[in-house]
């Protein structure tokens, strides 16, 4: 029906739960609640319905209204069918759809880097995760973007789940309450199911740390303290998240004994299966830190840097110590000291790290100082790491050092270590015609800075071909450590023919250097030889 006129509104007011039937187009306005409804008006007049309609406002009760929610699915390009029966879609409230998904913004955290949000956070970790047992109570907790600061230990319980919108973006950031006088001793660590720590881990039958996801956020610290603390923690990763600590290069000039990441447990609570993936780590003095029983933990494709060390097993082992720890595929740069140091522990490897200004005391390449992997016991592992350090730092620095122990090392493609055991990779070299004055073709210092002990004996395995005139044979040197002290050789070999290649061997301070002559041939020869030593 067309609109001629409008002659009066009219409109009524009193209380909410007094409101009458309002006639057609008449306003009712509900003084306590501040809501406002319309008469819908007879159904003679075309009114679908008699009865009131609400007018949205912004103290209207939207939930109320629109009270329920079917899933449709409409960006599919059809109309989904939920329920079991085509004819029964299921329709839930729009408190229950909500509640699928759960924000820090939720329990009043405000991410401004201003408000204290350590509160809010830790009393939506127990609301979510320790309050009851079940699991249903259990929501994966999202942080928007955003400075969440906090001035005490954010505690994170079994089962937890935590995501944000990038390591640069969602950040959680500790400042000591009272400008750094008293500070707390992790950013986060990790409890159990009843807000335990410590020795308390697993009391009155508390589940202990485990199953916790963290991805897609950053850890910070503006004062001097762990980063993340894991205890008793099992099976639980966290992804593309970034832990940065207080210091700078300039302030990292020895060891804090802070870490990045901490990882303790007892004999009985052994963290487990723990992974760190596409992970940074900055400025605390050590990257990782772990000397306690452990087992399975990895740190991979990740960023190591700005550390007095980089990762630290075992310098004070507990129970054995870690063991089963995987440090692979990393990239190490600015680290003062060694980037790795495995101390009396096992089973533990390094693989496929990229090692750049690691263990020059921040001075940069050509500037060797420290050892870049340091191993000090048995049964541990460098296979296929990679340095920026050259062959002329290492022969004054060792990229990695065994300590004499029955350990095994790959050093780039220059030689094997197994344990006392050391090969260098083969070489080949070209043995001139006609040199009648003895030529050196490679020299062994007698006190090997690379791994800081006396050789004594090294052996050369070789091969010369010369035309077809061939020989293989074996090269063994002999000293007694001294300068010029005393020295022996010996040489056995096989040949089809005579070659005219003649070895000698002479010793200079702590040099033993191994020398040719040749014959008039009117051909070089090729030599391929390999240095075997045992110290």
């Amino acid at each position: 029906m067309a609109i001629t006129q409008i002659s009066k509104i009219t409109h009524r007011k009193g209380l909410n739960e007094n409101l009458p039937q309002l006639a057609g187009a008449e306003l009712g306005w509900a003084l306590d609640a501040r809501r406002l409804y319309i008469g819908n008006g007879k159904i003679g007049d075309g009114a679908p319905t008699i009865g009131n309609t609400e007018v949205l406002t912004q103290h209207s009760d939207i939930l109320e209204i629109a009270s329920t929610y079917t899933y449709k699915g409409i960006a599919s390009g059809y109309e989904v069918v939920t329920g079991i029966e085509p004819s029964q879609p299921i329709t839930r409230t729009l408190q229950q759809k909500f509640d699928d998904f759960v924000s820090i913004r939720d329990f009043g955290a405000k991410g401004d880097g201003v408000t204290d949000d350590t509160v809010a956070i830790n009393r939506a970790l127990s609301e979510l995760y320790t309050r009851e047992v079940n699991a249903e109570i259990r929501r994966s907790l999202f942080f928007p973007a955003g400075i969440y600061k906090v001035t005490d230990t954010i505690k994170v319980p079994s089962y937890a789940k935590l995501y944000g919108e990038g390591a640069k973006s969602t950040t959680i950031k500790y400042f000591s309450p009272d400008g750094g006088a008293t500070v707390a001793g992790a950013v986060v660590r990790t409890v159990d199911s009843k807000n335990q720590t410590g020795a308390n881990i697993g009391n009155f039958s508390a589940t202990v740390p485990t199953d916790i996801e963290i991805s897609n956020m950053g850890f910070e610290s503006a004062n001097d303290n762990d980063i993340f603390l894991l205890e008793s923690t099992t099976n639980s990763s966290f992804e593309n998240i970034s832990l940065m600590g207080s210091k700078t290069n300039s302030t990292i000039t020895a060891i804090d004994n802070k870490a990045c990441i901490r990882i303790q447990g007892t004999a009985l609570l052994v963290p487990k299966n723990i992974t760190f993936n596409n992970c940074t780590t900055f400025g605390t003095g050590f990257g990782m830190q772990i000397n306690d029983k452990c087992n399975g933990i990895t740190l991979s494709n990740s960023r190591i840097s700005s550390h007095y060390k980089g990762v630290v097993l075992g310098d004070a082992p507990v129970d054995g110590g870690p063991s089963g720890v995987r440090i692979s595929q990393n990239v190490f740069d600015d680290i003062f000291a060694q980037g790795i140091d495995i101390n009396v522990v096992s089973m533990n490897v390094s693989a496929f790290n990229a090692f750049y200004d690691v263990g020059n005391q921040f001075n940069g390449s050509g500037n060797p100082f420290f050892t870049i992997i340091d191993i000090n016991n048995a049964d541990n592992i460098s296979i296929g790491d990679m340095f920026e350090r050259n062959d002329t730092d290492n022969a004054s620095v060792a990229r990695i050092f065994l300590n004499e122990k029955a350990s095994i090392a790959f050093d780039l493609s220059k030689k094997i270590e197994l344990g006392t055991f050391v090969r260098e990779v083969g070489k080949i070299t070209t043995l001139v015609d006609n040199t009648a004055v003895a030529t050196t073709i490679f020299t062994v210092d007698l006190t090997d800075t690379t791994t800081n002990v006396d050789i004594g004996t090294f052996k050369v395995d070789y091969a010369i071909k010369r035309n077809d005139n061939v020989r293989n044979g074996t090269l063994i040197v002999a000293t007694d450590g001294g300068t010029p002290g005393t020295l022996t050789y010996d040489e056995t070999y096989n040949e089809n023919a005579s070659n005219g290649i003649v070895f000698s061997v002479s010793q200079t301070g702590t040099d033993v250097s191994v020398k040719y002559t040749a014959t008039n041939t009117g051909s070089n020869a090729t030599l391929s030889y390999s240095l075997v030593r045992l110290y």
